[in-house]
Protein backbone atom coordinates (compact mmCIF):
# COMPACT_ATOMS: atom_id res chain seq x y z
CA UNK A 1 0.00 0.00 0.00
CA UNK A 2 1.34 3.38 -0.86
CA UNK A 3 -0.45 6.54 -0.19
CA UNK A 4 0.56 10.15 0.82
CA UNK A 5 0.04 12.03 4.31
CA UNK A 6 -2.76 13.97 3.48
CA UNK A 7 -4.23 15.41 0.06
CA UNK A 8 -4.54 19.22 -0.73
CA UNK A 9 -7.95 20.61 -1.69
CA UNK A 10 -8.40 24.36 -2.82
CA UNK A 11 -9.95 25.34 0.33
CA UNK A 12 -8.34 22.50 3.34
CA UNK A 13 -5.89 19.51 3.74
CA UNK A 14 -7.52 16.27 3.97
CA UNK A 15 -5.93 13.71 6.30
CA UNK A 16 -5.41 10.42 4.77
CA UNK A 17 -3.43 8.60 7.23
CA UNK A 18 -6.59 7.67 9.28
CA UNK A 19 -8.58 6.86 7.04
CA UNK A 20 -5.55 4.73 5.53
CA UNK A 21 -5.70 3.24 9.42
CA UNK A 22 -9.29 2.58 9.32
CA UNK A 23 -9.58 1.13 6.11
CA UNK A 24 -6.93 -1.70 7.01
CA UNK A 25 -8.72 -2.34 10.04
CA UNK A 26 -11.78 -3.08 8.10
CA UNK A 27 -9.97 -5.19 5.54
CA UNK A 28 -9.89 -9.19 5.81
CA UNK A 29 -6.72 -8.69 3.30
CA UNK A 30 -4.30 -6.34 4.71
CA UNK A 31 -0.66 -5.40 2.87
CA UNK A 32 2.53 -6.61 4.69
CA UNK A 33 3.82 -3.28 4.98
CA UNK A 34 2.45 0.63 3.91
CA UNK A 35 4.90 2.93 2.30
CA UNK A 36 3.75 6.97 3.29
CA UNK A 37 5.06 10.00 1.29
CA UNK A 38 5.24 12.79 4.06
CA UNK A 39 4.02 15.83 2.74
CA UNK A 40 5.03 19.64 4.59
CA UNK A 41 1.32 20.36 4.83
CA UNK A 42 0.60 17.38 7.48
CA UNK A 43 3.07 14.53 7.77
CA UNK A 44 1.66 12.30 10.19
CA UNK A 45 2.88 9.39 12.42
CA UNK A 46 3.61 6.13 11.15
CA UNK A 47 3.19 2.51 12.54
CA UNK A 48 6.28 1.07 14.05
CA UNK A 49 6.87 -2.17 12.11
CA UNK A 50 4.28 -1.13 9.39
CA UNK A 51 5.04 2.12 8.19
CA UNK A 52 7.73 2.75 5.69
CA UNK A 53 9.26 6.81 4.88
CA UNK A 54 8.80 6.90 1.23
CA UNK A 55 11.83 9.52 1.67
CA UNK A 56 14.11 7.06 3.83
CA UNK A 57 13.95 4.41 1.28
CA UNK A 58 14.98 6.30 -1.70
CA UNK A 59 17.39 7.72 -0.06
CA UNK A 60 18.77 3.84 0.83
CA UNK A 61 18.12 2.64 -2.45
CA UNK A 62 20.23 5.20 -4.79
CA UNK A 63 20.84 2.60 -7.40
CA UNK A 64 17.13 1.96 -7.66
CA UNK A 65 15.59 -1.92 -7.75
CA UNK A 66 15.45 -3.73 -10.54
CA UNK A 67 13.08 -4.72 -12.99
CA UNK A 68 10.73 -7.80 -12.19
CA UNK A 69 10.39 -9.40 -15.61
CA UNK A 70 6.20 -10.83 -16.06
CA UNK A 71 4.16 -12.52 -18.18
CA UNK A 72 2.54 -10.48 -20.99
CA UNK A 73 -0.97 -12.71 -19.28
CA UNK A 74 -0.35 -12.03 -15.80
CA UNK A 75 -2.86 -9.25 -14.38
CA UNK A 76 -1.37 -5.47 -14.31
CA UNK A 77 -3.81 -4.00 -12.20
CA UNK A 78 -7.25 -4.11 -11.34
CA UNK A 79 -9.21 -0.36 -11.90
CA UNK A 80 -13.47 0.27 -11.06
CA UNK A 81 -15.53 1.34 -13.53
CA UNK A 82 -16.89 4.91 -11.86
CA UNK A 83 -20.05 3.57 -11.11
CA UNK A 84 -22.79 5.80 -12.04
CA UNK A 85 -24.84 2.42 -11.96
CA UNK A 86 -24.19 1.97 -8.37
CA UNK A 87 -22.49 -0.98 -8.56
CA UNK A 88 -18.67 -0.52 -9.97
CA UNK A 89 -17.26 -3.44 -11.67
CA UNK A 90 -13.02 -4.27 -11.24
CA UNK A 91 -11.92 -4.50 -14.66
CA UNK A 92 -8.83 -6.29 -15.21
CA UNK A 93 -6.08 -5.46 -17.55
CA UNK A 94 -3.26 -7.38 -18.82
CA UNK A 95 0.36 -6.38 -18.92
CA UNK A 96 2.02 -7.15 -22.39
CA UNK A 97 -1.92 -6.60 -24.59
CA UNK A 98 -1.94 -3.35 -22.46
CA UNK A 99 1.85 -2.13 -23.29
CA UNK A 100 1.09 -2.95 -27.02
CA UNK A 101 -1.97 -1.20 -27.19
CA UNK A 102 -0.31 2.18 -25.17
CA UNK A 103 3.06 1.89 -27.25
CA UNK A 104 0.92 1.74 -30.53
CA UNK A 105 -1.51 4.69 -29.57
CA UNK A 106 1.16 7.48 -28.87
CA UNK A 107 2.63 8.41 -32.24
CA UNK A 108 -0.59 7.15 -34.35
CA UNK A 109 -2.98 8.29 -32.22
CA UNK A 110 -1.55 11.80 -30.47
CA UNK A 111 0.72 12.05 -33.18
CA UNK A 112 3.49 11.95 -29.72
CA UNK A 113 6.87 10.60 -30.14
CA UNK A 114 10.37 10.37 -27.76
CA UNK A 115 11.18 13.95 -26.63
CA UNK A 116 7.98 14.98 -26.62
CA UNK A 117 5.96 16.31 -23.24
CA UNK A 118 2.39 15.25 -23.00
CA UNK A 119 -0.20 16.95 -20.03
CA UNK A 120 -2.82 14.53 -19.39
CA UNK A 121 -4.78 16.70 -16.39
CA UNK A 122 -6.88 13.83 -15.02
CA UNK A 123 -6.86 11.63 -11.91
CA UNK A 124 -4.32 8.92 -11.74
CA UNK A 125 -6.85 6.72 -10.07
CA UNK A 126 -9.05 6.64 -12.88
CA UNK A 127 -8.26 4.95 -16.56
CA UNK A 128 -7.23 8.07 -18.61
CA UNK A 129 -4.89 8.42 -15.73
CA UNK A 130 -3.39 5.35 -15.74
CA UNK A 131 -3.10 4.78 -19.30
CA UNK A 132 -2.11 8.33 -20.40
CA UNK A 133 -0.50 10.03 -17.46
CA UNK A 134 1.51 6.85 -16.22
CA UNK A 135 1.74 3.93 -18.63
CA UNK A 136 1.54 4.91 -22.36
CA UNK A 137 4.33 7.91 -21.91
CA UNK A 138 6.53 6.46 -19.84
CA UNK A 139 6.40 3.14 -22.77
CA UNK A 140 6.94 5.74 -25.13
CA UNK A 141 9.86 7.86 -24.02
CA UNK A 142 7.68 10.69 -23.21
CA UNK A 143 7.77 13.30 -20.74
CA UNK A 144 4.52 13.43 -18.72
CA UNK A 145 3.34 16.03 -16.26
CA UNK A 146 1.76 14.86 -12.67
CA UNK A 147 -0.80 17.51 -11.96
CA UNK A 148 -2.60 17.84 -8.60
CA UNK A 149 -5.33 20.23 -8.89
CA UNK A 150 -8.40 21.64 -10.27
CA UNK A 151 -9.15 23.43 -13.59
CA UNK A 152 -10.44 26.40 -11.55
CA UNK A 153 -9.56 27.96 -7.80
CA UNK A 154 -5.80 26.30 -8.19
CA UNK A 155 -5.82 29.69 -8.09
CA UNK A 156 -7.75 30.40 -11.45
CA UNK A 157 -9.23 29.38 -14.19
CA UNK A 158 -5.55 29.82 -15.96
CA UNK A 159 -4.03 26.69 -14.71
CA UNK A 160 -4.41 24.34 -17.34
CA UNK A 161 -2.75 27.01 -19.89
CA UNK A 162 0.06 28.24 -17.20
CA UNK A 163 1.27 24.61 -16.89
CA UNK A 164 0.88 23.80 -20.97
CA UNK A 165 3.16 26.87 -20.99
CA UNK A 166 5.78 26.13 -18.64
CA UNK A 167 6.21 22.87 -19.65
CA UNK A 168 5.74 23.23 -22.80
CA UNK A 169 3.24 20.60 -23.47
CA UNK A 170 2.55 19.02 -27.04
CA UNK A 171 -0.83 17.73 -26.51
CA UNK A 172 -3.00 18.63 -23.38
CA UNK A 173 -5.91 15.83 -22.45
CA UNK A 174 -8.37 16.36 -20.21
CA UNK A 175 -12.69 15.72 -19.92
CA UNK A 176 -15.22 17.95 -20.88
CA UNK A 177 -15.90 18.89 -17.48
CA UNK A 178 -12.90 20.53 -17.32
CA UNK A 179 -13.64 23.13 -19.88
CA UNK A 180 -16.63 23.51 -19.03
CA UNK A 181 -15.72 24.96 -15.75
CA UNK A 182 -13.05 26.99 -17.12
CA UNK A 183 -15.79 28.47 -19.64
CA UNK A 184 -18.18 29.27 -16.87
CA UNK A 185 -15.14 30.85 -14.85
CA UNK A 186 -13.95 32.66 -17.83
CA UNK A 187 -16.51 32.78 -20.65
CA UNK A 188 -14.26 34.63 -22.81
CA UNK A 189 -11.45 32.76 -22.80
CA UNK A 190 -9.35 35.77 -21.24
CA UNK A 191 -6.95 33.74 -19.47
CA UNK A 192 -5.75 31.66 -22.50
CA UNK A 193 -4.17 34.48 -23.86
CA UNK A 194 -2.07 35.14 -20.86
CA UNK A 195 0.23 32.11 -22.19
CA UNK A 196 2.37 30.69 -24.65
CA UNK A 197 0.29 27.79 -25.85
CA UNK A 198 2.84 27.67 -29.09
CA UNK A 199 3.95 24.03 -27.96
CA UNK A 200 0.38 22.60 -28.81
CA UNK A 201 -0.39 20.42 -31.53
CA UNK A 202 -3.52 18.83 -29.96
CA UNK A 203 -5.96 19.21 -27.18
CA UNK A 204 -7.62 16.15 -26.56
CA UNK A 205 -11.08 15.86 -24.73
CA UNK A 206 -12.70 12.33 -22.90
CA UNK A 207 -14.39 10.40 -20.62
CA UNK A 208 -17.85 11.92 -21.33
CA UNK A 209 -19.48 12.83 -24.46
CA UNK A 210 -18.04 16.55 -26.01
CA UNK A 211 -21.36 18.06 -26.32
CA UNK A 212 -20.37 20.72 -29.73
CA UNK A 213 -20.97 23.90 -27.83
CA UNK A 214 -18.33 23.21 -25.50
CA UNK A 215 -16.15 22.13 -28.65
CA UNK A 216 -16.76 24.75 -30.49
CA UNK A 217 -15.87 27.55 -27.80
CA UNK A 218 -12.68 25.68 -26.73
CA UNK A 219 -11.70 25.83 -30.72
CA UNK A 220 -12.66 29.38 -31.17
CA UNK A 221 -10.55 30.51 -27.78
CA UNK A 222 -7.55 28.75 -28.57
CA UNK A 223 -7.70 30.31 -32.17
CA UNK A 224 -7.79 33.11 -30.61
CA UNK A 225 -5.32 32.96 -28.09
CA UNK A 226 -2.52 31.01 -30.14
CA UNK A 227 -3.68 31.90 -34.13
CA UNK A 228 -3.30 28.62 -34.88
CA UNK A 229 -5.85 26.10 -35.93
CA UNK A 230 -5.35 23.23 -32.63
CA UNK A 231 -7.30 20.99 -33.23
CA UNK A 232 -9.76 19.73 -30.78
CA UNK A 233 -10.13 15.95 -30.63
CA UNK A 234 -12.93 14.05 -28.94
CA UNK A 235 -11.91 10.18 -27.91
CA UNK A 236 -14.36 8.08 -26.73
CA UNK A 237 -13.41 4.84 -24.61
CA UNK A 238 -14.09 3.35 -21.70
CA UNK A 239 -12.42 2.43 -18.57
CA UNK A 240 -13.10 -1.46 -19.94
CA UNK A 241 -11.17 -0.89 -23.25
CA UNK A 242 -8.44 1.07 -21.55
CA UNK A 243 -7.50 3.54 -24.79
CA UNK A 244 -9.76 4.89 -27.52
CA UNK A 245 -12.32 2.99 -29.32
CA UNK A 246 -12.36 6.28 -31.64
CA UNK A 247 -11.12 9.43 -32.22
CA UNK A 248 -8.78 12.04 -34.86
CA UNK A 249 -5.94 9.68 -34.94
CA UNK A 250 -3.72 12.56 -35.89
CA UNK A 251 -0.72 10.62 -36.14
CA UNK A 252 -1.90 8.50 -39.12
CA UNK A 253 -4.42 10.70 -40.30
CA UNK A 254 -6.20 13.81 -39.83
CA UNK A 255 -9.68 13.76 -40.62
CA UNK A 256 -11.82 16.62 -41.23
CA UNK A 257 -13.55 17.13 -37.40
CA UNK A 258 -17.36 17.00 -36.92
CA UNK A 259 -18.97 18.46 -33.99
CA UNK A 260 -20.50 15.79 -32.05
CA UNK A 261 -18.01 12.89 -33.09
CA UNK A 262 -15.07 11.41 -31.68
CA UNK A 263 -14.37 11.09 -35.44
CA UNK A 264 -13.91 7.09 -36.63
CA UNK A 265 -13.14 3.89 -35.25
CA UNK A 266 -9.01 3.66 -34.25
CA UNK A 267 -7.51 0.22 -36.13
CA UNK A 268 -8.66 -2.86 -33.78
CA UNK A 269 -12.13 -1.92 -33.41
CA UNK A 270 -14.79 -2.64 -35.64
CA UNK A 271 -18.32 -0.56 -34.06
CA UNK A 272 -21.51 -0.98 -35.52
CA UNK A 273 -24.92 0.19 -34.78
CA UNK A 274 -27.53 -2.66 -33.53
CA UNK A 275 -30.98 -2.50 -32.64
CA UNK A 276 -32.44 -4.29 -29.91
CA UNK A 277 -32.96 -7.12 -31.47
CA UNK A 278 -28.97 -7.36 -32.61
CA UNK A 279 -30.06 -5.80 -36.08
CA UNK A 280 -27.71 -3.65 -38.39
CA UNK A 281 -30.01 0.27 -38.35
CA UNK A 282 -29.03 2.46 -41.75
CA UNK A 283 -26.73 5.19 -41.01
CA UNK A 284 -27.85 7.68 -39.21
CA UNK A 285 -30.37 5.82 -37.20
CA UNK A 286 -30.00 6.20 -33.37
CA UNK A 287 -28.96 2.15 -32.34
CA UNK A 288 -26.95 0.37 -29.47
CA UNK A 289 -23.01 0.84 -29.95
CA UNK A 290 -21.40 -2.46 -30.33
CA UNK A 291 -17.95 -3.48 -30.96
CA UNK A 292 -17.35 -7.08 -32.93
CA UNK A 293 -15.39 -9.15 -31.57
CA UNK A 294 -12.41 -10.22 -31.06
CA UNK A 295 -11.39 -6.83 -28.86
CA UNK A 296 -7.98 -5.27 -29.52
CA UNK A 297 -4.72 -5.68 -27.14
CA UNK A 298 -5.17 -3.56 -24.07
CA UNK A 299 -9.17 -3.87 -23.40
CA UNK A 300 -10.51 -5.97 -20.23
CA UNK A 301 -9.27 -9.54 -19.34
CA UNK A 302 -12.47 -9.95 -16.67
CA UNK A 303 -14.01 -8.63 -14.04
CA UNK A 304 -12.36 -9.30 -10.78
CA UNK A 305 -13.41 -11.96 -9.40
CA UNK A 306 -16.53 -12.74 -11.18
CA UNK A 307 -16.02 -14.26 -14.73
CA UNK A 308 -19.81 -15.01 -14.87
CA UNK A 309 -20.47 -10.85 -14.60
CA UNK A 310 -17.74 -10.42 -17.53
CA UNK A 311 -19.56 -12.23 -19.84
CA UNK A 312 -23.36 -10.79 -19.00
CA UNK A 313 -22.47 -7.54 -18.95
CA UNK A 314 -20.34 -7.61 -21.77
CA UNK A 315 -20.67 -10.60 -24.39
CA UNK A 316 -24.04 -12.25 -23.89
CA UNK A 317 -26.59 -9.63 -25.53
CA UNK A 318 -25.82 -10.34 -28.54
CA UNK A 319 -23.59 -13.35 -30.17
CA UNK A 320 -19.86 -11.94 -31.53
CA UNK A 321 -19.74 -8.70 -30.01
CA UNK A 322 -19.00 -6.94 -26.74
CA UNK A 323 -22.12 -4.63 -25.83
CA UNK A 324 -20.36 -0.99 -25.03
CA UNK A 325 -23.80 0.56 -22.89
CA UNK A 326 -23.83 3.42 -25.30
CA UNK A 327 -26.30 4.77 -27.81
CA UNK A 328 -25.72 6.75 -30.75
CA UNK A 329 -25.34 6.29 -34.52
CA UNK A 330 -22.69 6.16 -37.37
CA UNK A 331 -23.15 8.49 -40.65
CA UNK A 332 -23.05 8.35 -43.89
CA UNK A 333 -18.83 9.07 -43.58
CA UNK A 334 -18.30 6.40 -40.67
CA UNK A 335 -18.13 9.43 -38.16
CA UNK A 336 -19.33 7.86 -35.22
CA UNK A 337 -21.50 9.33 -32.58
CA UNK A 338 -22.39 8.66 -28.75
CA UNK A 339 -25.05 10.29 -27.40
CA UNK A 340 -24.88 8.75 -24.05
CA UNK A 341 -25.24 5.71 -22.13
CA UNK A 342 -28.12 2.94 -23.26
CA UNK A 343 -30.43 3.89 -19.80
CA UNK A 344 -30.16 7.86 -20.89
CA UNK A 345 -32.59 6.96 -23.84
CA UNK A 346 -36.21 7.51 -22.58
CA UNK A 347 -39.56 6.54 -24.07
CA UNK A 348 -42.01 9.14 -24.35
CA UNK A 349 -45.33 8.04 -25.21
CA UNK A 350 -43.68 5.40 -27.35
CA UNK A 351 -41.07 7.39 -28.65
CA UNK A 352 -37.17 6.98 -28.03
CA UNK A 353 -35.67 10.06 -27.30
CA UNK A 354 -31.83 10.47 -26.65
CA UNK A 355 -31.50 12.99 -23.23
CA UNK A 356 -28.07 14.05 -25.22
CA UNK A 357 -29.49 15.27 -28.30
CA UNK A 358 -31.92 17.46 -25.38
CA UNK A 359 -28.62 18.26 -23.29
CA UNK A 360 -26.70 19.76 -26.70
CA UNK A 361 -29.59 21.89 -27.68
CA UNK A 362 -30.12 23.29 -24.20
CA UNK A 363 -26.28 23.75 -23.88
CA UNK A 364 -26.14 25.86 -26.78
CA UNK A 365 -27.81 28.73 -25.06
CA UNK A 366 -25.07 31.26 -23.74
CA UNK A 367 -26.48 31.45 -20.44
CA UNK A 368 -26.10 28.00 -19.86
CA UNK A 369 -22.58 26.74 -18.71
CA UNK A 370 -23.61 22.84 -17.56
CA UNK A 371 -27.14 20.64 -17.93
CA UNK A 372 -28.74 17.38 -17.33
CA UNK A 373 -31.46 15.84 -19.02
CA UNK A 374 -32.97 12.59 -17.23
CA UNK A 375 -36.31 11.12 -18.45
CA UNK A 376 -39.11 10.53 -15.19
CA UNK A 377 -42.21 8.66 -14.77
CA UNK A 378 -45.56 10.04 -16.40
CA UNK A 379 -48.49 7.99 -15.76
CA UNK A 380 -49.73 9.18 -19.52
CA UNK A 381 -46.57 9.19 -21.25
CA UNK A 382 -44.49 6.77 -19.86
CA UNK A 383 -41.40 8.97 -18.73
CA UNK A 384 -41.05 12.92 -19.95
CA UNK A 385 -37.82 14.93 -20.04
CA UNK A 386 -36.91 17.03 -16.88
CA UNK A 387 -33.31 19.10 -17.40
CA UNK A 388 -31.59 20.62 -14.88
CA UNK A 389 -29.25 23.73 -15.57
CA UNK A 390 -26.14 25.77 -13.86
CA UNK A 391 -26.06 28.64 -15.45
CA UNK A 392 -22.96 30.59 -16.88
CA UNK A 393 -20.84 33.10 -14.31
CA UNK A 394 -22.38 36.50 -14.95
CA UNK A 395 -25.69 35.09 -16.83
CA UNK A 396 -28.22 38.02 -16.13
CA UNK A 397 -31.59 36.23 -16.68
CA UNK A 398 -34.32 35.70 -14.62
CA UNK A 399 -35.02 31.54 -14.25
CA UNK A 400 -38.79 31.68 -15.57
CA UNK A 401 -38.16 33.41 -18.62
CA UNK A 402 -34.73 31.14 -19.33
CA UNK A 403 -36.93 28.30 -18.41
CA UNK A 404 -39.33 29.59 -21.68
CA UNK A 405 -36.34 29.89 -23.79
CA UNK A 406 -34.82 26.49 -23.44
CA UNK A 407 -38.22 24.18 -24.12
CA UNK A 408 -38.76 26.86 -26.99
CA UNK A 409 -34.84 25.92 -28.20
CA UNK A 410 -35.41 21.62 -27.23
CA UNK A 411 -38.85 21.76 -29.08
CA UNK A 412 -37.23 23.75 -32.28
CA UNK A 413 -34.00 21.23 -32.48
CA UNK A 414 -35.43 18.00 -31.33
CA UNK A 415 -39.19 18.26 -31.71
CA UNK A 416 -42.64 19.05 -30.07
CA UNK A 417 -42.21 14.96 -29.26
CA UNK A 418 -39.52 16.08 -26.94
CA UNK A 419 -42.25 17.04 -24.27
CA UNK A 420 -40.02 19.27 -22.17
CA UNK A 421 -41.74 21.26 -20.03
CA UNK A 422 -39.81 21.55 -16.95
CA UNK A 423 -36.40 23.12 -16.47
CA UNK A 424 -34.58 23.91 -12.91
CA UNK A 425 -31.58 26.23 -12.55
CA UNK A 426 -29.35 24.48 -10.28
CA UNK A 427 -25.88 25.46 -8.89
CA UNK A 428 -24.17 22.40 -9.54
CA UNK A 429 -24.44 18.71 -10.71
CA UNK A 430 -23.87 15.97 -9.15
CA UNK A 431 -20.53 13.96 -10.11
CA UNK A 432 -18.48 11.04 -9.76
CA UNK A 433 -14.83 12.45 -9.36
CA UNK A 434 -14.01 11.41 -12.93
CA UNK A 435 -16.48 13.83 -14.36
CA UNK A 436 -19.81 11.98 -15.00
CA UNK A 437 -23.36 12.92 -14.18
CA UNK A 438 -25.28 11.29 -12.26
CA UNK A 439 -28.23 10.31 -14.30
CA UNK A 440 -29.28 7.08 -13.28
CA UNK A 441 -29.19 8.35 -9.43
CA UNK A 442 -31.09 11.57 -10.36
CA UNK A 443 -33.69 9.70 -11.98
CA UNK A 444 -33.89 7.16 -9.47
CA UNK A 445 -34.71 10.13 -6.73
CA UNK A 446 -37.14 12.21 -9.19
CA UNK A 447 -39.28 8.45 -9.24
CA UNK A 448 -39.20 8.17 -5.69
CA UNK A 449 -37.40 5.34 -5.47
CA UNK A 450 -36.97 3.39 -1.88
CA UNK A 451 -33.71 2.05 -3.26
CA UNK A 452 -31.62 4.54 -4.58
CA UNK A 453 -27.67 3.92 -4.50
CA UNK A 454 -25.94 6.88 -4.30
CA UNK A 455 -21.85 5.74 -5.99
CA UNK A 456 -19.48 5.23 -3.56
CA UNK A 457 -17.46 7.42 -6.49
CA UNK A 458 -19.72 10.67 -6.16
CA UNK A 459 -17.53 13.38 -6.43
CA UNK A 460 -19.36 15.45 -3.76
CA UNK A 461 -22.70 14.24 -1.24
CA UNK A 462 -23.50 17.55 -0.70
CA UNK A 463 -24.48 18.68 -4.10
CA UNK A 464 -26.55 15.85 -4.58
CA UNK A 465 -28.22 16.51 -1.21
CA UNK A 466 -28.91 20.02 -2.35
CA UNK A 467 -30.85 19.15 -5.70
CA UNK A 468 -33.31 16.30 -3.50
CA UNK A 469 -35.79 18.81 -3.38
CA UNK A 470 -35.41 19.78 -6.96
CA UNK A 471 -35.79 16.43 -8.08
CA UNK A 472 -38.34 15.03 -5.67
CA UNK A 473 -40.76 18.06 -6.10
Amino acid sequence: MISTSCGIERSRVIEYKPLLDRALELAEARPEFTVIVQRPQHPCPLVEGRDLDYAELMDATPEGAPCTPVKATDELYVLYTSGTTGKPKGIVRDSGGYATALAWSLPNLFDLHPGDTMFTASDVGWVVGHSYIVYAPLIGGVTTVLFEGKPIGTPDASTFFRVVSEHRANVFFAAPTAMRVIRKEDPEGAFMQQYDLSSVRGWFLAGERLDPDTYAWTTEKLAAATGRDIPVIDNWWQTETGWPIATNPIGLHRFPLKAGSPTKPVPGYQVEIVDAGGEPVPAGQDGLVVIRLPLPPGTMATVWGDDERFVSSYLSAFEGYYLTGDGGYLDEDGYVYVMGRTDDVINVAGHRLSTGTMEAAIASHPAVAECAVIGVHDETKGQVPRAFVVLADGADTDAEALAGELVTLVRSEVGPVAALKRVDIVPALPKTRSGKILRKTMREIADHRSDVVVPSTIEDPEVLERMRGALEG
